[in-house]
């Protein structure tokens, strides 16, 4: 399916596994309605005006789009030309763009024109444009070219191949309490990483899981969104996700709402307490990488925050970190020769095995470890302790020399009142030396908290 350098993807996979079905048959609302021989079409076109700009197979195409049916189009139109997709979020700078067109050379970029919607519209109405870029073979033979979060540094280039895609949509439909042919995904997180891409989008377009949307990012869109139709309907988004509907009030019963799956950051205990309050419906746990999507799940909720392996994964603990199966490196060009070896790749997660159940529980990043006065203190546990805090948006705790946190307030909130909440919750060594309120923390493109001490240096001032 794949090749060495350069890329070829054998534009047939996008066909089997993506496209086939009843032409009549809906597979994306934007609201409105795309039926799949409408969707077929579109790509077609898109591939004519791809080439046109001189894309040609085993070549690249950047895709600088928000989310939108021309993304969409695009992105397949792409594959389906034997090329390889590059994803750039659309809310980077410039200059982080030309970084990365730079380095990775792709034959045309896909950009908007003109674009239409709010700020908080989730998928907007794009007329994009195409133009040439370099004439060279695309750097790997990948099929898509993704950057990491950045949350805890700069961000690595990820390839990832048609073989791996395919395997984890084929994974995602093994895994108990996923939507259901028929169903519908509410869909929240972005498509260009991999929660959105694969577990929303190719998981979607291949089950004949319909695709929505909601028309903006708020509690009471995505509620109109799951009342909409009588069809079931799984959210699927992210930690602030949970959040944003823990606090909206819905109008009247919600019996199409199954449950709700968020991947991303550790779901702090009060806030699936409150969505659990709210709607009574099971709240899931995805646990994944971009360099290998989804590890593990637990859809039900019942073994939280331990999730199981997901089917063809394999997950070991190695003094304290977790390693994942990973057959190939991912990383394109130069990256850390220590963090992928012989088929596995150390995740940099702190963890335990079960070796019984073989539940795997997720402690956070290993370098939270940390020893204040020859004691081991877990920035995790300090951090979850502080964002639990009355008064207290989110925190970051990190260690700077010492222990620090950087809190947001929601509401009114002091560094003294904090101390003394602190006091009463934790041991005099795990208490952060210094506390820095901050009117709004830092997050990646992907709404990951970022945890760089330069970053929360320079909101905190």
């Amino acid at each position: 399916m794949t090749t060495g350098n350069p890329a070829a993807t054998d534009p047939i996979w996008v066909d089997e596994i993506l496209l086939r079905g009843r032409s009549a048959d809906i597979c994306l609302r934007l609201p409105e309605p795309v039926d799949r021989g409408s969707l077929r079409r579109l790509v077609a076109e898109a591939q004519t005006r791809l080439a046109a700009a001189g894309l040609r197979p085993g070549g690249a195409a950047a895709l600088r789009l928000p989310p939108s049916l021309a993304y969409v189009v695009n992105l397949l139109a792409t594959w389906r030309s034997g090329a390889q997709a590059i994803l750039l979020d659309h809310r980077l700078t410039d200059h982080e763009v030309d970084r990365a067109l730079q380095r990775l050379a792709p034959q045309v970029v896909v950009a908007p024109i003109r674009t239409g919607g709010g700020g908080l519209r989730v998928f907007v109405d794009v007329t994009e444009g195409v133009t040439a870029y370099a004439d060279r073979p695309a750097v790997s033979g990948h099929a898509v070219i993704q950057l990491s979060s950045g949350s805890t540094g700069p961000s690595k280039v990820i390839g990832r191949t048609a073989d791996d895609l395919v395997a984890e949509v084929h994974r995602y439909t093994r895994v108990d309490g996923v939507a259901l042919p028929g169903e519908r995904i509410i869909l929240l997180p972005s498509m260009v990483h991999v929660l959105g891409l694969v577990g929303g989008l190719l998981y979607g377009l291949h089950a004949g899981v319909e695709l929505v949307p909601p028309q903006r990012l708020a509690g009471d869109a995505v509620l109109a969104a799951i009342a909409a139709d009588d069809s079931p309907a799984t959210v699927l988004g992210v930690p602030f996700h949970i959040g944003l509907l823990a606090s909206t009030r819905p109008a009247g019963p919600l019996p199409q709402f199954r449950r709700m799956t968020t991947g991303g950051e550790l779901v702090p205990a009060a806030v699936a307490r409150a969505f659990a309050d709210r709607y009574g419906v099971p709240l899931g746990n995805m646990y994944g990488m971009t360099e290998v999507g989804v590890i593990g799940t637990d859809l039900h909720g019942r073994h939280r925050p331990s999730i199981t392996p997901a089917p063809g994964v394999e997950v070991r603990e190695v003094d304290g970190e977790l390693w994942v199966s990973c057959p190939a490196s991912p990383y394109v060009g130069l990256s850390d020769p220590t963090r992928w070896a012989d088929g596995w790749l150390r995740t940099r997660d702190a963890g335990t095995v079960d070796p019984g159940t073989r539940l795997v529980t997720v402690r956070g990043r290993l370098d939270s470890q940390v020893s204040v006065g020859g004691l081991k203190v877990d920035l995790t546990e300090v951090e979850a302790t502080v964002a639990a805090l009355p008064g207290v948006a989110a925190a970051v705790v990190v260690f700077d020399g010492a222990v620090t946190a950087y809190v947001q307030p929601d509401g009114p909130l002091s560094e003294q009142t904090l101390d003394e909440l602190l006091a009463e919750r934790l041991a005099g060594y795990k208490r952060p030396r210094t506390l820095r309120l901050v009117d709004q923390l830092p997050r990646t493109t992907t709404g990951k908290l970022v945890r760089s001490v330069d970053a929360l240096r320079t909101a905190a001032t």
